[in-house]
């Protein structure tokens, strides 16, 4: 990425210098960090609203630019967060088991330790032998490591499976969404070993940490925003350069693409499973921040309203999905929120809890037929208008 790249792509400039500058405003207004006019609990908002942006960024790469509508991507965010959910939760209770049987007259053995420890996370499904899969859960580096490779295998093994059989279009978006539910469906029985509907809980207390949760929360939007800083200009590099060439003739046409002698199933799984990598750190950084995880969150629903998202923002414009994401959420909360004022029609009050998910889906139908290029054909227009005025 030379002096050139930035050249030819001054957006990337603007928008990550928009990004320090937010990140650096929100720092200082913060209670943990800075003059407290930002709550705590809004700055958990904007640091998950950072990785909500993230996978939207990887979600535009790989509908917007490769063609490929993906109804999938929220299932490897979600396993990113069970990952390193999977570590924060067995440190955390390891230090509240040794903490309580410290108290008794003779000290606890390791595995009269590791049995309460068990004891404690999978009581509640009845059980307190660790799962095979929780091996490495007292490891920070190998489930950091995990946060990446799970997601990324499964995403191969499912992309070449489905690329080699030449799978496109609604079709894939089924197939797609199918593995979705089938992970969800799993999560939530009890043998998962993943503790079924109860999920991980307590994320957000960091082992070892005794700093309150008003700073833990500024730490958590740096990293949000460096990694969304860094995806961004990730993706923006590749799509400028011949890769990006490639993908998007995929898009419009790829029997010429494999006729001009490309392996279109090999562009396809690379952007596949890419994209599935950067979806799980968002999910890793974003449920720390929310505190719990459940099999909910990978359901297909939430891959669709992600798709949602990006097409409001703008699709094939990576500030236009991060733009329809921040937009949306923050949106979002405030009308589930309870903060947007009900409206009495006399014969009928609108209650916006209730309410907004038509709101939603009725913008995104609008978009769609009235505005393709979604928030960010305002951005475009504002720079032919600017042009114009130039020439003038």
């Amino acid at each position: 990425m030379n002096r050139s790249f930035i050249v030819r792509n001054p957006s990337v400039l603007i928008f990550l210098s928009i990004l320090a500058v937010f990140t650096l405003t929100v720092t200082l207004f913060s209670e943990g960090l800075g003059i407290g006019l930002i709550s705590t609990s809004f700055v958990k908002t904007l640091g998950k609203t950072l990785c909500l942006c993230l996978i939207a960024v990887a979600m535009d790469l790989i509908w917007g630019y490769a063609g490929i509508l993906s109804l999938g991507h929220f299932a490897f965010f979600g396993l990113g967060g069970y990952m390193v959910g999977m570590w924060l939760m067995y440190e955390r209770t390891q230090q509240i088991v040794e903490a309580s049987l410290a108290e008794g007259v003779l000290p606890a053995t390791p595995e009269e330790v590791k049995a309460a420890i068990g004891n404690q996370i999978f009581g509640v499904v009845g059980s307190n032998e660790f799962p095979i899969i929780w091996a490495f859960s007292d490891s920070l580096v190998l489930q950091l490591a995990l946060v990446v490779l799970v997601p990324g295998v499964l995403a191969l093994v499912f992309g070449w499976l489905a690329f080699r059989s030449r799978v496109t279009g609604v079709y894939l978006s089924i197939l797609t969404q199918a593995m979705t539910l089938g992970l969800s469906l799993y999560l939530f029985q009890n043998a998962s070993g993943l503790r079924g509907n109860n999920g991980l809980s307590g994320l957000q207390n960091l082992p070892g940490i005794t700093a309150p949760q008003s700073v833990v929360s500024v730490w958590f939007l740096w990293a949000s925003a460096v990694a969304l800083g860094l995806g961004y200009l990730l993706i923006a590099w590749l799509v400028s350069g011949k890769f990006g060439s490639v993908v998007r003739g995929i898009r419009d046409n790829e029997a010429r693409v494999r006729f001009l002698g490309y392996s279109v199933e090999h562009y396809k799984l690379v952007v596949f499973a890419l994209t599935a990598c950067i979806a799980a750190v968002a999910g890793a950084l974003y449920y720390p921040q929310a505190g719990i995880i459940n099999p909910a969150e990978v359901a297909p629903i939430a891959s669709i309203y992600l798709a949602v998202w990006v097409a409001i923002g703008g699709r094939g414009r990576l500030y236009g999905a991060v733009i329809g994401t921040a937009f949306v959420s923050l949106v979002s909360s405030w009308f589930t929120g309870g903060q947007a004022p009900d409206v009495n029609l006399g014969i009928y009050t609108i209650k916006w809890v209730d309410w907004w998910l038509v709101l939603l889906g009725m913008s995104f139908v609008l978009v769609t037929l009235f505005a393709p290029k979604g928030l960010s054909g305002i951005i475009d227009l504002l720079g032919r208008l600017r042009t114009r005025k130039d020439q003038a």
